[in-house]
C-alpha cells in the first residue's frame, strides 16, 4: 500500500507541474554531439556560464574531437583553448585526465554508472548527473547548481547548504523519471524570473508555493491589518 504524499511532496509536484508548462521544451543549454563532449562541456561549465562555454567548445572540439585526442593534447593548448571559462588550468589538467582514464579503464567509453564517472578527476555528482541524463537517459539523481539549490531554498523545499545534502532532500520529494526535468526547469525559472539579486515575485507563477516570498508577505499584511484595526 503507497504512503499518502506530504505536504512538502504535493508541493514539489505542484511546482514541477507548473513548470512543465511554463518551459515546456527546457532542455540542456550546453552544445555537444558526443557523451564525452558533454562530459568536457559540463566540466567547463564550473563557475561559469553556458553561454560562455558554448562559445569555447566549437574550436576545442574541432581540434579534439574525442577522448583520445583530449587525452594526448599539449596540455598548454588544452589551457588556451579553455582559458576565458576561468580556472582553465585545473579545467584543463582534469578534462586530459578523466579523457585519458576513460582511454585506459573504459575502453574508450564514456561510463554510465555514478560510481564510475566520479571516480573521473574534475567530475563530482552535478556533472556525473547532467552526463547520465542527458547523454544516456538514466536519471540517477538531481543536478543541483547554483539555480537549483537557491530556489529550492527560496520554495521551501530544502534548508540545506550543501548541494549533496540538496539533492537527497530533493530525491524524496520528486519521482525519479523528474528528476532531470526538475533540474532544468528550475534552471530555466532561476534565469527567466527568480533572479538571484532581483526576483521578479510579482510576475512568479510559483509565488503562492514559494515559502520566502510568503514570509515576505507576512509583516505587511500583519501592517495592514493594525492599520486596519486602528481605523475602526
Amino acid at each position: 500500500m503507497s504512503r499518502k504524499p506530504t505536504v512538502k511532496q504535493r508541493q514539489a509536484l505542484e511546482i514541477l507541474s507548473r513548470l512543465k508548462q511554463l518551459y515546456p521544451e527546457a532542455t540542456c543549454s550546453l552544445d555537444y554531439e558526443t557523451p564525452v563532449q558533454l562530459l568536457v562541456a559540463t566540466i567547463l561549465s564550473a563557475q561559469c556560464t553556458d553561454e560562455r562555454v558554448n562559445l569555447v567548445t566549437p574550436a576545442l572540439f574541432a581540434r579534439f574531437p574525442d577522448a583520445a585526442a583530449l587525452a594526448s593534447a599539449e596540455l598548454s593548448e588544452l589551457e588556451l583553448l579553455v582559458r576565458s571559462t576561468g580556472f582553465y588550468r585545473n579545467k584543463a589538467k582534469n578534462i586530459q585526465a578523466a579523457c585519458a582514464k576513460i582511454m585506459i579503464e573504459f575502453d574508450a567509453q564514456v561510463p554510465q554508472t555514478m560510481s564510475e564517472l566520479t571516480s573521473l578527476p574534475g567530475v563530482a555528482r552535478k556533472t556525473a548527473n547532467v552526463v547520465l541524463a542527458h547523454a544516456f537517459g538514466i536519471n540517477a539523481g538531481v543536478t543541483v547548481d547554483t539555480h537549483v539549490k537557491r530556489l529550492s531554498q527560496r520554495l521551501g523545499l530544502t534548508q540545506q547548504s550543501d548541494p549533496v545534502k540538496v539533492e537527497q532532500d530533493l530525491i524524496k520529494l520528486l519521482p525519479q523519471p523528474d528528476w532531470e526535468n526538475w533540474s532544468i526547469r528550475l534552471i530555466y525559472h532561476g534565469r527567466a524570473v527568480c533572479n538571484a539579486r532581483k526576483p521578479a515575485c510579482d510576475r512568479c507563477q510559483l509565488a503562492d508555493l514559494c515559502a520566502a516570498r510568503l514570509i515576505a508577505d507576512r509583516p505587511a499584511k500583519a501592517s495592514a491589518a493594525k492599520k486596519t484595526v486602528k481605523a475602526t
